[in-house]
C-alpha cells in the first residue's frame, strides 16, 4: 500500500511539472499496466492490459467526444 501511496505522488509530480498531456497519458497507461500484471487470474491481467494499451490519439477522441 506505501508503495501505491509513493507511485502515486511520484506520478502526480512528473505530470504537473511541465510535462505534455501525451507523456503524461503514456505514464499512466505504463504505471496502469505494472499495476495489471498484479492481478492473480489472468483473464483479468489481459483484460486490464487490453485496456491499458489505448493510444493516446483514441484516449484524445473519446474525451473530446465529452
Amino acid at each position: 500500500m506505501r508503495h501505491a501511496i509513493l507511485i502515486t505522488a511520484a506520478l502526480s509530480a512528473i505530470v504537473s511539472t511541465a510535462c505534455s498531456s501525451e507523456q503524461g497519458y503514456n505514464t499512466g497507461q505504463a504505471w496502469q499496466r505494472n499495476q495489471c500484471e498484479k492481478l492473480p487470474s489472468m483473464q483479468d491481467r489481459e483484460r486490464c492490459v487490453s485496456q491499458s494499451n489505448a493510444s493516446y490519439d483514441n484516449y484524445k477522441r473519446e474525451t473530446d467526444k465529452r
